[in-house]
């Protein structure tokens, strides 16, 4: 096992999971608008979807996109659509008031799992993953290593990003307030959907 490649791993992961993007703006708002209980599925859907995503590729799926290419370009604008409507459901979402559910309900784990699939910044995670840092161990222990740190560092990061959001939730106690940060944070997601577009 390479040890300065390890440790050069761990970095790019902590950067990766812990800096803003489409998951950490969706489990932000949904912390605020649903409390920190109601968006564990939402938590664990992204942080085995990822870890899932980083297994497949590494043990031959990306083949399958070097065959087909235009597998990845549908990928791609599936994704910035579903983006899209996600940004529009985040923005039209209020605070749930205490005792009683909101209507539309937090992402699914499924939901959050099949979303890393179309998720821009994770393919960037998962690429780069599997293909700077492939000498940190003979394979398959590659592969095990990268999943297993990908799945410590998904959970640590997404907790952090849903308990951000629920703590704010004494802060922003009017609806107006709760709608204003959703709209934010729809704008932010929006945001997210530059490089794919400029890459197009």
């Amino acid at each position: 096992m390479s040890q300065p490649l390890l440790i050069a791993f761990v970095m790019f992961a902590v950067v990766m999971f812990f800096t803003p993007g489409p998951n950490k703006v969706m489990l932000l708002s949904s912390g605020l608008t649903y409390g920190f209980r109601r968006t564990l599925p939402h938590i664990a859907g992204i942080t085995i979807g990822v870890a899932f995503m980083v297994a497949a590729v590494g043990l031959g799926l990306g083949t399958v996109f070097i065959a087909w290419p235009a597998l990845q370009t549908i990928l791609k604008y599936a994704g910035a659509a579903y983006m899209i409507y996600l940004a529009a459901t985040i923005a039209l979402s209020g605070a749930s008031p205490s005792g009683q559910d909101n209507q539309r309900g937090p992402m699914t784990f499924w939901g959050a799992a099949l979303f890393q699939w179309v998720n821009a910044k994770g393919w960037v995670m998962v690429i780069g993953t599997i293909t700077a840092y492939a000498a940190i161990a003979s394979f398959p222990w590659n592969i095990i290593l990268q999943t297993a740190i990908s799945l410590v560092m998904g959970a640590l990061s997404t907790v952090a990003w849903a308990l951000f959001g629920s703590v704010l939730r004494p802060v922003l106690t009017s609806p107006r307030a709760v709608r204003a940060f959703n709209i934010v944070m729809a704008a932010l997601l929006l945001a997210s959907l530059y490089p794919v577009f400029m890459d197009a």
